[in-house]
């Protein structure tokens, strides 16, 4: 059989064209995986910022991390002779109980298997085939909704617990506010006890004058440093000493004041 020198040259072009086509789906999957490292090693950088970031977070809250738990192999015990023995070493052996046998007729029904083409019935195992890009997309994805929720957390971790959509300021007038008016209810008390015979009048002066907004200056101090410190926030807040120790100074005699000008009143 002759071949002419058109055929000849056509069959030339047709097996260019294919190796050409060939190095152009070989440079195209070549830029594909590297693309896919790419994103791999992204990913994993973001992942690795992620879990430094939730350390931090946890640090910050006062939740220890506890150290892994040291992980060893499984062993099987052995014998006295050097063989395996229990269920481990002898699965499906008479008397072991981890498999135990069952007639030919029962196991068949029992144990349903997909044999393979080549015969041999040896079991086929299905694995369902994924596409790396998409993988890689969904946990792309999922990096992107794990940030949001970081975000949330650290502009939560930055308010404290005490009034936490309230400035620093009102906070503080609230608070130190809040004890005076706490001690002078405790005013109240004294008075009706001076009025009875248990408190002298200097023990009653010195409470009112000094000892009561004494303790709700300090009283509001502490609130303040316990609750009023945002979690996320190095160093210790403003608790605007000066305006607490006046507004603790003024309301305490003030409540006894109204006091004595509710009882001028009644009378």
């Amino acid at each position: 059989m002759t071949v002419s020198f058109e055929e000849y040259a056509a069959l030339a072009r047709q097996l260019s064209a294919q190796h050409r086509a060939g190095e152009q789906h070989a440079a195209a999957e070549s830029a594909r995986r590297r693309d896919l490292h790419a994103a791999v090693d992204y990913l994993q950088q973001r992942l690795t910022a992620q879990g430094q970031r939730l350390d931090q977070l946890g640090r910050a809250i006062g939740i220890d991390q506890p150290p892994p738990a040291p992980t060893a192999p499984p062993t099987a015990p052995r014998s006295g002779d050097g063989e395996v023995a229990g269920a481990a070493g002898a699965p499906g052996r008479a008397g072991v109980g981890a498999y135990p046998q069952l007639p030919a007729g029962e196991a068949r029904l029992a144990l349903p298997t997909a044999v393979s083409p080549a015969g041999g019935g040896v079991p086929v195992q299905r694995a369902a085939t994924a596409d790396p890009a998409v993988e890689l997309e969904l946990a792309r994805r999922m990096a992107d909704e794990a940030d949001r929720h970081g975000q949330q957390a650290e502009l939560l971790a930055q308010r404290p617990a005490l009034l936490p959509t309230w400035s620093p300021l009102a906070r503080a007038v609230a608070v130190y506010a809040g004890c005076g008016a706490a001690a002078g209810v405790l005013v109240l008390i004294l008075v009706l006890a001076s009025g009875v015979g248990l408190v002298d009048g200097f023990t009653l002066g010195a409470w009112i004058c000094a000892g009561l907004p004494a303790v709700a200056f300090f009283g509001g101090y502490l609130v303040l440093g316990r609750w009023g410190r945002p979690a996320m926030v190095a160093g210790t807040p403003p608790r605007y000493l000066p305006l607490g120790f006046l507004i603790c100074f003024l309301v305490v005699p003030m409540a006894y004041c109204a006091y004595l000008l509710m009882v001028r009143g009644l009378r």
